[in-house]
């Protein structure tokens, strides 16, 4: 297609851009024979990679509220964070796109591009400008400070069928488009950590699945305990409740929650957490624009700050493809989990490994 557009469909005078869809390849060096590929017809500064996550309302404004928001930026490192969250979930199955996605599974599908590409925005240090370059390379260069994944901070899981209410959800194998015996794994959690001054020894966790309780996306992130922490008796035994955690939750119901302590009005003296809310749907009663718009409008644009750059592709593979490699040359069997439940117990043994709580558990 590339081929037949550089020949018959290239402009003369104008500008030409190719958008890529996800999926890259599905390792480095299919991704990398791609890349190739492309880069014998079209430069660097042509291919725009898109991934429609990074144009969600949500991840735009994740630099906005570190870089303009003096009350963020100092905390934001491993002197304060105790761990970051990643989370992803959705509340249904393949439902007939499973010949696609047996190919590829979630870690491909969801991890490697959306989930990490908001870790780099995520963790990076302050750009030169937000030029599309400058906020590139920052990202690049977070990538390349992380260990690749090991298979022991890995746990993968695959739904099985399930009645509730009255109803059956199937499994993943009951799908006609799934082999009997697939090992594909629709749920993966995943510990990663960032090699550099900022971030040495803060875990970040991934953690994305298909056919779970709820459909949604955040980034929660949990702060240190208060040193000697006067009011830690009002809290009972358990600190982790009384720790801070911003919360931003990228879809459903737009929004940024700070969880802070507070005392229960009254004569005694008991704490509780509260909630400074920024509900968007509240304060911004507009349309948020879908993701893809914004970012076909900014590729007709030229501005390439949330597409993805061949070096940043290379560097997000690097990190995925040995341990994805290993899943299946070990024929590694997910851990089976109901549809409609909040995952495999084996995340929770991960979470423990680093001592994090996944914050969502409280959800509803």
């Amino acid at each position: 297609v590339v081929w037949c557009a550089s020949l018959r469909a290239s402009s003369e005078n104008g500008w030409t851009r190719v958008i890529v869809e996800k999926p890259f390849g599905r390792d480095s060096e299919s991704s990398g024979e791609l890349t190739r590929c492309l880069k014998q017809y079209l430069t660097e500064e042509q291919i725009f990679r898109i991934d429609h996550y990074l144009g969600k309302e949500l991840v735009e404004n994740l630099s906005v509220l570190r870089f303009s928001n003096l009350v963020f930026e100092p905390l934001w490192s491993r002197n304060y964070i105790r761990n970051v969250q990643l989370i992803f979930s959705e509340d249904f199955g393949t439902e007939g796109r499973g010949g696609y996605f047996d190919q590829y599974g979630i870690i491909r599908d969801i991890m490697q591009n959306h989930l990490l590409q908001i870790l780099a925005l995520f963790a990076m240090e302050t750009p030169v400008s937000l030029d599309a370059e400058d906020i590139r390379s920052e990202k690049v260069k977070v990538l390349r400070s992380m260990k690749p994944l090991r298979l022991e901070d890995v746990v993968v899981g695959q739904y099985k069928g399930h009645n509730k209410g009255g109803k059956t959800y199937p499994g993943y194998t009951d799908d006609p488009t799934v082999p009997n015996h697939s090992l594909t794994p629709t749920f993966a959690a995943a510990a990663m950590f960032i090699n550099n001054a900022r971030w040495d020894g803060v875990p970040f966790l991934m953690k994305a699945g298909k056919a779970l309780h709820t459909r949604g996306a955040e980034i929660r992130v949990q702060f240190r305990h208060v040193p000697g922490n006067l009011y830690k008796k009002s809290f009972a035994t358990n600190l982790d409740n009384a720790t801070n955690e911003l919360v931003i939750r990228v879809q459903p119901d737009e929004g940024i929650y700070l969880r802070i302590n507070n005392k229960v009005p009254g004569l005694g003296m008991r704490l509780d957490r509260s909630d400074l809310n920024l509900l968007y749907r509240s304060r911004y009663p507009r349309e948020i624009p879908d993701a893809y718009e914004r970012l076909l409008l900014d590729a007709i644009e030229g501005e390439r700050r949330l597409f993805i750059r061949s070096d940043e592709l290379d560097a997000a593979w690097d990190l995925f493809t040995p341990a994805l490699k290993e899943l299946e040359e070990k024929k590694i069997i997910p851990e089976l989990y109901p549809y409609g439940s909040r995952g495999p117990v084996g995340a929770h043994y991960l979470a423990s490994k680093y001592n994090v709580r996944w914050g969502d558990l409280g959800e509803a």
